[in-house]
């Protein structure tokens, strides 16, 4: 028998878990998730682990309070690891007391992590304190889905009043809270999927917000506060006045190096939709490679032209009987990430082009005289072949050797249907190689970017897709992750608005 963890999954924006809650994850047998859990949050429990939704979702549980109960205790029993994943924090309305009642009651051990509740999310980023020195000293928590159980002469008068589940009955509520002596001019507002970039704000006044909530067709998970407090929000909002806040941006990077572009345009508001039209897999054969490494010693000059092309070679000279003491080439890398992976490794990169492709690469090399020098690059299986004709031609030998392949993730049709075949589409997709051009045709056809603005890393990523009849709205002026945040940038400023969304 091991213990449940009942954690708290946050208010929405999956950053916002604690340091302890991510640890957990990272270790949990089985995850029992709520609908308000963020599915990122999934990703970082083990691949063997067991994922189960267990709903709470409003009118459409999967499963009962009892039966959820009896999954973890079965579940621990058998010695598994087991997170409870809630929604904001388990002891704020998410009744977490009832799961650890029953966990106490069948003598199973528990923790609680808690977590940032929607409130607090909703304060920090609306602009909203729910306590302020001129404004408030008191808060008070209410649940609104029995408006009859609540007694609102004692609570109606707070300050600050938080309302939990009350979307729907809040035209009640409202009129409860009038009736017991509120003013009707007392600001209020709602907020659905508080802290994600789809956040949506809607703010009045008791008299008002009722009607506002009707017109706007609001829908649950929205929480309610009531205050003064709420008139601070014109001047301390800072989360929806991001510059990419509410888009939708695809990132068709392979899985796992999707992050560097994801957190930039997170960071800058954005909902950043993972489509991976590219999966690094080991080259088929690695005699040529390791035959290669094997007289590494006879290479005047080493050229990468991506991050993974240093990644397996690393490998592959880690699994030889050799290391970097053999390695007296110089080192040529094609860009700054390129660069950078290299770095990583202690060692000096001895040239790199001032324009990140492989033209520039070959302008870089055009000082060097390359006559019987020996070349080795080591590169993804399918790639242009301009840079070893050209070196060849100017008199180099040159391995061109595999490294590593980049094919077409199986679910990527699957996951392209997804996100182009709904009402919410994408207000923009990013390319950042020519490979996620060409495998995400293979996957949706030119045809599902109808619309959609299509911004690109560089030149030859830009050739590719307008060869494939897509439309290329902006390209990196810098062929980097950076120039093609930028790029998203100049693009919003003439305002991302996608097909069909309202």
């Amino acid at each position: 028998m091991t213990k449940v963890y009942l954690v708290g999954a946050g208010p929405g924006d999956p950053e916002l878990i604690s340091v302890k809650g991510r640890r957990i994850l990272e270790q949990a047998g089985a995850i029992l998730f709520d609908h308000l859990a963020p599915d990122a949050l999934l990703d970082l429990a083990p691949p063997h682990a067991e994922r189960i939704y267990v709903g709470k979702k409003k009118s459409d549980h999967a499963f009962t309070q009892e039966e959820i109960c009896a999954m973890l205790i079965e579940r621990a029993r058998r010695g598994v690891t087991v997170v409870r994943l809630k929604g904001g924090d388990p002891f704020l309305f998410g009744r977490g007391g009832e799961e650890a009642e029953a966990l106490a009651a069948a003598g199973i051990p528990f923790e609680i992590v808690p977590g940032v509740t929607s409130p607090l999310g909703i304060a920090a980023y609306t602009g909203v304190p729910l306590t302020h020195r001129e404004h408030t000293s008191t808060v008070t928590f209410v649940t609104g889905h029995a408006v009859g159980a609540i007694d609102w002469e004692r609570v109606g008068h707070a300050e600050t009043l938080v309302i939990f589940m009350g979307l729907t009955t809040f035209p009640e509520i409202a009129r409860e809270l009038m009736a017991h002596g509120r003013s009707p001019e007392t600001p209020a507002m709602a907020v659905r999927w508080a802290t994600r970039p789809d956040q949506e704000t809607l703010a009045g006044t008791l008299a008002t917000l009722p009607g506002l909530i009707a017109a706007r067709a609001l829908k649950p998970p929205a929480t309610i506060i009531v205050g003064e407090v709420v008139r601070l929000r014109e001047k301390l909002d800072w989360y929806e006045r991001l510059p990419l806040f509410g888009k939708r941006i695809v990132v068709t990077r392979a899985k796992g190096q999707a992050d560097a572009l994801g957190a930039r345009l997170r960071a800058l508001g954005a909902a950043a939709l993972e489509l991976p039209t590219i999966e690094i897999r080991p080259a088929a054969d690695y005699g040529p490679l390791d035959g290669a490494i094997a007289q590494l010693d006879s290479y005047d000059w080493l050229i990468f032209t991506s991050a993974n092309g240093v990644r397996f070679f690393i490998d592959r000279l880690d699994r030889s009987a050799r290391d970097l003491r053999a390695l007296r080439a110089r080192i040529c890398a094609i860009g700054p990430a390129t660069r950078a992976a290299v770095e990583a490794l202690h060692l000096r990169v001895d040239l790199m082009g001032r324009e990140y492709v492989a033209e520039g690469l070959l302008e870089a090399f055009a000082p060097h005289d390359l006559s019987g020098k020996r070349v080795l690059l080591p590169r993804a299986a399918v790639a242009r072949d301009l840079v070893p004709s050209e070196l060849a031609r100017r008199g180099a030998r040159v391995d061109v050797v595999e490294a590593y392949r980049s094919v077409m993730p199986e679910d990527a049709p699957a996951r392209a249907r997804e996100l182009f075949g709904g009402a919410s589409r994408p207000h923009c997709v990013t390319f950042t190689s020519s490979s996620t051009v060409q495998n995400f045709v293979a996957a949706a056809g030119a045809g599902a970017l109808a619309g959609v603005k299509v911004a690109s890393i560089g030149p030859i990523t830009t050739r590719t897709a307008r060869d494939l009849g897509i439309e290329v709205s902006a390209q990196a002026s810098v062929f980097t992750i950076d120039g093609l945040v930028e790029a998203v940038l100049k693009l919003c400023e003439t305002e991302l608005t996608p097909p069909g969304n309202v």
